[in-house]
């Protein structure tokens, strides 16, 4: 088409002239000489040929000197180059075949040769500069989503990376202790911590099946029922609709682990995972002592700490706009709840 199309822009601008000329002189071009036509004809194929090849030309001169900064003094130095080449070209190798054909060289045949192909020149120039600003633009919005996926992906392994620590500290300890009274137990143990860093090999980017989560949480609370209270009371509920769901992986064990943490008072435990009307809903919530911990007759504030606002964030970049989470102190409780809204 490339090659076709100046053929058919020096055509369109010569046939316009003809119909705008024989509308002031009344005389129909096609009555002429086909010879004449013919001659005429060809001569607007090679000006369009021309032309383009100019016009081209130019518009690579402009990409080399400015690159990709498309501002208001481009375009207008594009627009007087644009004005300029036509201006010249048509009036050196145009207006000489016309004043040697029918009655001369007219005025109105001098405004047709430099007015109609400036408005078609004019015309490319947006058509060809619209398009090749919308492919910068999108060129740009690719590059920016693709600097922004790279920055959240190395936010995600940064989050991991804080993490894991976290969980081999609190798992190691109880380890530790556990091997003072019970070797063979702390072994078990070990096998137990060791499927559970198995499983944190996925990556957190990648989907894993809901019944997998509940299984390594499960072996989580296993593991985590050994260093607690003899007074601990655990409630769990599973629901049995959740089999295929995918979701992203620990998302809700930090706050399991952030109840095996703070739970005192009457040692109570509830989870509950379930789905309901196509979403997942998890809930948990812990007492806590009745009377918070002292230092020289100072309540000690409790710390936020790094495992909530890490979920948060991980929910942020992996759910956006389709999670709920709230997690908080009421009545002796420290209650998490978390919707996760799984795509269709």
């Amino acid at each position: 088409m490339k090659y076709i199309f100046p053929a058919l822009y020096g055509l369109l601008a010569y046939f316009t002239i003809r119909l705008l000329t024989d509308s002031v002189t009344g005389m129909a071009f096609w009555q002429r000489s086909w010879g004449l036509n013919g001659m005429e004809m060809a001569f607007s194929i090679c000006m369009g040929y021309m032309f383009i090849w100019a016009y081209n030309r130019l518009m690579a001169y402009y990409d080399q000197r400015w690159q990709d900064n498309f501002s208001t003094r481009r375009i207008a130095k594009e627009l007087l180059g644009v004005f300029l080449l036509n201006l010249v070209v048509q009036n050196i190798f145009l207006t000489p075949l016309v004043a040697l054909t029918d009655n001369g060289l007219q005025w109105y045949d001098l405004v047709d040769i430099n007015t109609v192909p400036l408005l078609y020149a004019l015309i490319y120039y947006g058509i060809r500069r619209s398009s090749a600003y919308l492919q910068a633009y999108i060129q740009n919005k690719l590059q920016l989503e693709k600097i922004t996926n790279d920055k959240l992906d190395t936010e995600l392994k940064f989050l991991r990376a804080q993490y894991h620590p976290h969980f081999l500290f609190n798992a190691l300890n109880t380890i530790y202790f556990q091997m003072d009274d019970d070797v063979v137990a702390a072994k078990k143990t070990v096998e137990q911590f060791a499927d559970l860093l198995r499983y944190q090999l996925y990556d957190q980017q990648e989907m894993v099946g809901i019944s997998q989560e509940i299984q390594y949480m499960q072996r989580f609370i296993d593991l985590q029922k050994i260093r607690s209270s003899p007074r601990l009371r655990l409630q769990l509920y599973f629901d049995e609709q959740l089999q295929d769901e995918k979701v992203y992986p620990l998302l809700f064990l930090p706050l399991v682990e952030n109840a095996f943490k703070y739970i005192g008072g009457d040692y109570l435990l509830q989870l509950e995972l379930r789905k309901q009307d196509g979403d997942i809903w998890f809930h948990i919530h812990n007492s806590i002592p009745l009377v918070a911990p002292e230092i020289d007759g100072l309540p000690i504030e409790r710390e936020k700490g790094i495992g909530l606002e890490n979920l948060q964030r991980r929910l942020e970049l992996l759910y956006p706009g389709r999670h709920q989470f709230s997690a908080g102190i009421k009545e002796h409780e420290f209650v998490a709840a978390l919707k996760l809204t799984l795509q269709t």
